[in-house]
């Protein structure tokens, strides 16, 4: 099938087309779900979490149309996805749940454990987190959770 491979902000190859059919995007999202999940030259199989949160993050960034990711992800047997909140910052629903934890005083292990994640995945959570809110210090990244009413969710 061709285009399976375009994405719908242009990023994708060969054409660097934004006119994905539907059926082009079902499969590169069923594509790049399915690579996430092998070992490849370069990093190790994502878990399922991982593979999904990897998923939302390219819907988040405008990469994947979101009822395409959807269809995927519940295809592969993820319940069903929080609605499409729009979060200060341009944080994702994931992040948000790993800045609740941080703000709780959770470590990065912990974190990972509560989440479902490995404690990588969730130090890149955080360090994405700082670097959207404008701080630099889990007391920083509390404060904007305080400020943006983040933690009563």
């Amino acid at each position: 099938m061709g285009g399976h491979h375009e994405r719908v902000d242009g990023s994708g190859y060969h054409r660097g087309s934004t006119e994905v059919s539907v059926a082009a995007g079902l499969v590169g999202a069923a594509d790049v779900y399915r690579a996430l999940r092998d070992d490849r030259p370069h990093r190790p199989a994502m878990t399922l979490d991982e593979a999904a949160a990897t998923l939302a993050e390219a819907v988040d960034q405008g990469r994947i149309d979101r009822r395409v990711a959807d269809a995927v992800l519940g295809a592969a047997g993820h319940e069903a996805p929080t609605p499409n909140v729009r979060r200060p910052a341009g944080l994702t629903e994931r992040e948000v749940d790993v800045l609740r934890l941080i703000a709780r005083g959770r470590t990065n292990k912990e974190v990972a454990a509560l989440l479902g994640l490995s404690p990588k995945t969730v130090g890149r959570h955080v360090e994405h987190i700082y670097a959207k809110a404008g701080v630099k210090t889990r007391p920083g990244a509390t404060l904007f959770a305080m400020e943006n009413d983040l933690l009563h969710e």
